[in-house]
């Protein structure tokens, strides 16, 4: 009898970390980001200078403390692929990282499809908006546009615990 107490103490304790583990992973870290007009979609012009604004509209995005690459963030634009891809650095970035599902707008895999198709381009928005973390903005022809974070050169080299990082990379800042 003593057994079945403890499996079943045990079953429900194990049912209680699995919900509450899937609950902070998809719902419990992310928050609203207020925004922030002419500020919350940049992209970095060809020349390399200071990332400047596009029009845009519809914005809503999400994201979390706990990691810098939860950023997700959706907007349209009346800016056509050929005014932007005339003026802005594209990226090679080419694979959009998941969103949660309930942040409906974002749908890496359609996103995916579109940058694979051609009929959506990448764009560099921020180098280094977190230490080794860019943030990539994709746009398709329909204007609708799709921000994420992603692991950048440097990001790649310090986050898979390599102690080699080259020359290229910034100084890593000081963490308390």
């Amino acid at each position: 009898m003593m057994g079945k107490v403890i499996a079943i103490v045990l079953g429900i304790c194990a049912l209680v970390a699995g919900v509450s583990m899937y609950y902070l992973q998809v719902y419990g870290f992310y928050e609203d980001v207020t925004p922030q007009p002419g500020l919350d979609v940049v992209l970095t012009p060809l020349d390399g200078s200071e990332p400047r604004p596009i029009s845009y509209a519809d914005f809503q995005a999400i994201d979390a403390d706990s990691s810098p690459i939860r950023y997700r963030a959706c907007f349209s634009t009346d800016m056509t692929l050929q005014e932007l891809g005339s003026d802005f650095a594209t990226s090679d970035l080419i694979v959009p990282r998941n969103a949660p599902g309930w942040f409906d707008c974002f749908d890496a895999a359609a996103i995916g499809a579109a940058l694979k198709d051609g009929s959506a381009k990448v764009f560099l928005s921020l180098k280094n908006i977190s230490y080794g973390v860019d943030r990539i903005v994709a746009i398709d022809a329909e204007g609708r546009g799709f921000v994420w974070h992603e692991l950048n050169n440097c990001g790649e080299q310090i986050y898979n615990g390599s102690a080699i990082v080259t020359e290229a990379c910034p100084p890593r800042p000081e963490t308390e």
